[in-house]
C-alpha cells in the first residue's frame, strides 16, 4: 500500500478562557475543514499539569511550583499543505510560551 499523508490532526491544550480565540485563529488559517464544512473541531475538558523552571515566564502559576490548570483539548483536522501556517498562527495566539502541540498523520479512508 502506497501511503501519502494529505491530512493531519492537530491537537493542542488551551486554557479554557482562550479556546475560542485559538479555535478561530487556526480555523481562519484553514484548519477544521471536513468536506463542505469549516470550523470543524472538538474540545474536551481536561486538567493540564506543569512545573516551570526559573527561566520560564508562565502565563499561569509560579515558577518551580506544580500547577494544575483547567484546559480544553482542542482537536482539528488540517490539510498537510496548510499545517505550517496553522501552527505558526496557533503559536502566535496561544498564551503559553510552550504549547503542547500534537500533529498526527491521518490515513485516507479511501485507501482501504
Amino acid at each position: 500500500m502506497n501511503i501519502n499523508i494529505n491530512k493531519v490532526k492537530i491537537i493542542v491544550t488551551v486554557p479554557k478562557e482562550n479556546t475560542e480565540e485559538v479555535r478561530n485563529a487556526i480555523c481562519n488559517e484553514g484548519a477544521g475543514v471536513i468536506g463542505n464544512y469549516s470550523y470543524c473541531s472538538m474540545s474536551t475538558k481536561c486538567i493540564g499539569t506543569f512545573k516551570s523552571n526559573d527561566d520560564a515566564n508562565p502565563y499561569i502559576g509560579e515558577n518551580n511550583k506544580l500547577e494544575f490548570v483547567e484546559e480544553d483539548k482542542l482537536e482539528v483536522v488540517c490539510s498537510a499543505e496548510k499545517v505550517k501556517n496553522v501552527i505558526l498562527k496557533l503559536r502566535e495566539v496561544h498564551p503559553y510560551e510552550e504549547p503542547a502541540i500534537d500533529i498526527i498523520p491521518l490515513l485516507d479512508e479511501n485507501k482501504f
